[in-house]
C-alpha cells in the first residue's frame, strides 16, 4: 500500500516539476521582454538597447545552467527546488521596486548608450536570471529515475519550458502590457515565483514524497 502511495505521489510530484519549469520558461521570457521596456525611457529602444538585454540575459542563463547542474548532485530534493523559486522571485522584485533609481544612476555616471543600456541590464537582471537558470538542470534531475531515459526526459522538460517561454512572450507583448503597468507584471511574475516556490517547499514535506526525493 506504502508502494502504491509513493508511486502515485511520484507521479503527481513529476507533473508538478514539468508545471514548474512551464511557468519558469514563461516568467524568464515574460521579465526579459519587459526590460525592454524598463531601460527605454533612459537609454531608448534601438538595436543597440536589445542586444544588451538579451546577451545579459544569455550568459546569465548559460551560468545558471552550469551552477543548477552542479547543485543538482548534491542531494536533489523538492525543498532546494522550492527555494530556486523563491530566491528567483524575490531577487526579482528589485526591479519593480528600485529600477527607477539604479537606472538614473547609470544613466548620469555612463553616457554612452550601448555601455550604459549594459551596465543597467546587469544591475537588474543578471542575479534573478542565473536563478532562473538553474531550474532547469534541477528539474532534469528530480525528474529522472531511470538513467536509460534521461535523454527523453530532458527533451520533454525542454519541450515544456520552452512552450511556457513562447506562451510568456505572447502573452507579455500582446496583452500584459496592454492591460497593466510594468511593475505590476514585475510583481506578478515575483509572486507568481515565489507561490510556486512554497508550494513546491510544502510538498517536500509530505512524507510520501519526501520518501521518494530524500527530503529531511
Amino acid at each position: 500500500m506504502m508502494k502504491t502511495l509513493t508511486n502515485y505521489y511520484g507521479m503527481w510530484q513529476n507533473s508538478f516539476v514539468y508545471l514548474l519549469a512551464f511557468c519558469s520558461g514563461f516568467a524568464i521570457m515574460g521579465i526579459e521582454l519587459l526590460g525592454g521596456r524598463i531601460l527605454a525611457p533612459y537609454f531608448g529602444s534601438s538595436v543597440h538597447i536589445w542586444g544588451s538585454i538579451i546577451t545579459v540575459f544569455l550568459l546569465s542563463l548559460s551560468l545558471g545552467y552550469l551552477l543548477g547542474g552542479k547543485l543538482s548532485m548534491h542531494q536533489p530534493n523538492l525543498k532546494k527546488y522550492g527555494l530556486l523559486f523563491l530566491f528567483s522571485g524575490i531577487t526579482v522584485t528589485p526591479v519593480a521596486l528600485f529600477a527607477t533609481p539604479i537606472l538614473e544612476m547609470i544613466f548620469i555616471q555612463i553616457e554612452d548608450a550601448r555601455y550604459g543600456s549594459l551596465v543597467a541590464s546587469i544591475a537588474l537582471f543578471f542575479i534573478p536570471t542565473v536563478i532562473l537558470g538553474m531550474i532547469s538542470p534541477y528539474s532534469i534531475r528530480l525528474l529522472i529515475d531511470d538513467k536509460e531515459k534521461s535523454g527523453q526526459v530532458a527533451g520533454i522538460l525542454y519541450f515544456v519550458s520552452t512552450i511556457g517561454s513562447a506562451l510568456g512572450t505572447l502573452m507579455t507583448s500582446f496583452y500584459l502590457v496592454l492591460w497593466f503597468e510594468v511593475n505590476t507584471i514585475i510583481l506578478f511574475y515575483c509572486s507568481l515565483l515565489a507561490v510556486l516556490g512554497l508550494c513546491s517547499i510544502a510538498l517536500a514535506h509530505y512524507p510520501a514524497v519526501a520518501n521518494k526525493t530524500g527530503d529531511s
